[in-house]
């Protein structure tokens, strides 16, 4: 084990800049596969509220517990798994996710709804900080596009499960949830042959962690604020997307009165924007800049949220196309910002991003449910309509890739 360490930073160094794309798609698939799964649990909240006569505060309670899970436990494993990698923590980690589908969809009551909502905020806590990581050795150095391309797998796998509420579990009911244990079992088998190449092959030493931490160019002070701003926009991205995964087949279906299965194919629409969204913004901003990127996703959506909650059924869903476009372009673009501010540090940065948006996107659940039960779907969707103004916040990063080409200058 030490001549392994040892030689690590050397052979990192020795290895050509070249994209394993073979790597990369595999471990997108398997982002696919764990968020396809894990989606499940929105796409059959008509279902859950019929079958328990859960009110909208039990609904985002449900979100809250799944994504407080997989928000407070991600920073930690990230931080533990950079000190000490565990290749094959993704296929035990699947196995949460596994057993929280069967808990879900056996439930008597709706503590054991919780209880499985639970079991997948686990599964997902241990899949994005090591599986993001994969995607960073593979990258080849094209940081950006491996981000976009990993992340593009969980988008598009979030934007299946409402196809898959409509056209599989609505028509068999609740219990056909667990034929999707199955999904998890190949996944499972996928993660670990990427488990045997990260430890061959890709595994980080915490030497060359060490390493590449002095590499960071700019003051702990000035990073330290660059995290928060990035926080806080990250707040407005996934408390503005807690709206819409949660509550938009219920707006659809109370402001236009579509049918639940015509409500999920428009939120398959959406997510199929942002999942095309999440492909652009990690190459732009390799080209661009990641600022730019950010610029432009988070501050550039507001006219199209601001006019949403006015429009008719079709505009509505063409504006929910444009706003999954432009919204999820940003988080690629996030994500490399936040890692080339802490280099070396790609596990808890990964974790701390992938937490928050999940926490943000539980406590915005639970909110904007009681706001809804309190006032109305509607209204929700005309205060969410401002948060993008918080993009502003954008002007206060500093330029991190100059700095880092200044750094290379003068070394």
């Amino acid at each position: 084990m030490s001549q392994t360490t040892t030689a690590q930073p050397a052979a990192v160094a020795a290895r050509p800049a070249t994209v394993a794309f073979p790597v990369l798609g595999a471990i997108s698939f398997c982002h696919l596969l764990n968020d396809m799964m894990q989606s499940l649990l929105p796409a059959i909240y008509p279902i859950l509220k019929g079958g328990f006569d859960l009110n909208f505060s039990q609904i985002g309670l449900l979100t809250l517990t799944y994504q407080t899970t997989a928000s407070l436990l991600q920073p930690l494993i990230g931080l533990h798994t950079d000190r000490k990698p565990k290749p094959y923590s993704l296929p035990f980690g699947m196995s949460f996710t596994l057993f929280g589908l069967l808990a879900i969809a056996f439930a008597p009551s709706f503590a054991l709804l919780l209880a499985g909502a639970a079991l997948l905020g686990i599964g997902s806590s241990i899949f994005h900080p090591e599986s993001s990581r994969i995607a960073r050795l593979a990258s080849g150095g094209r940081h950006g596009l491996a981000q976009s391309v990993f992340q593009v797998g969980g988008t598009f796998g979030q934007s299946l499960g409402p196809l898959l509420a409509a056209f599989v579990i609505l028509p068999h009911g609740r219990a056909s949830l667990a034929w999707f244990a199955l999904v998890a079992l190949g996944g499972m088998s996928i993660l670990t042959g990427l488990g045997h190449w990260y430890k061959t092959r890709g595994q980080a030493r915490a030497p060359a962690r060490t390493a590449a931490a002095r590499l960071s160019v700019l003051p702990r002070g000035q990073v330290a604020r660059a995290i928060a701003v990035l926080l806080a926009l990250m707040f407005s991205k996934f408390f503005y997307l807690a709206s819409i995964n949660s509550y938009y087949i219920f707006y659809l279906m109370d402001h236009f009165h579509l049918t639940t299965q015509s409500a999920q194919i428009c939120l398959f629409v959406f997510l199929a924007a942002a999942a095309a969204g999440t492909v652009i913004g990690g190459p732009v901003g390799d080209r661009f800049g990641r600022k730019a990127v950010i610029w432009g996703s988070i501050l550039g959506v507001l006219p199209f949220t601001l006019v949403l909650p006015y429009a008719g059924l079709a505009a509505t869903i063409g504006l929910s196309v444009v706003i999954g476009l432009v919204l999820s372009s940003a988080f690629s673009a996030i994500v490399v910002y936040g890692q080339e501010l802490m280099p070396g540090r790609v596990g808890m940065v990964s974790g701390m991003f992938f937490g928050f948006a999940f926490g943000m996107a539980g406590v915005g659940a639970a909110v904007l449910g009681a706001v809804a039960d309190w006032t109305s779907i509607e209204f929700v969707y005309r205060i969410c309509a401002f948060l993008p103004v918080i993009g502003l916040l954008t002007a206060f990063l500093p330029d991190v890739e100059g700095a880092a080409r200044r750094a290379r200058a003068g070394g």
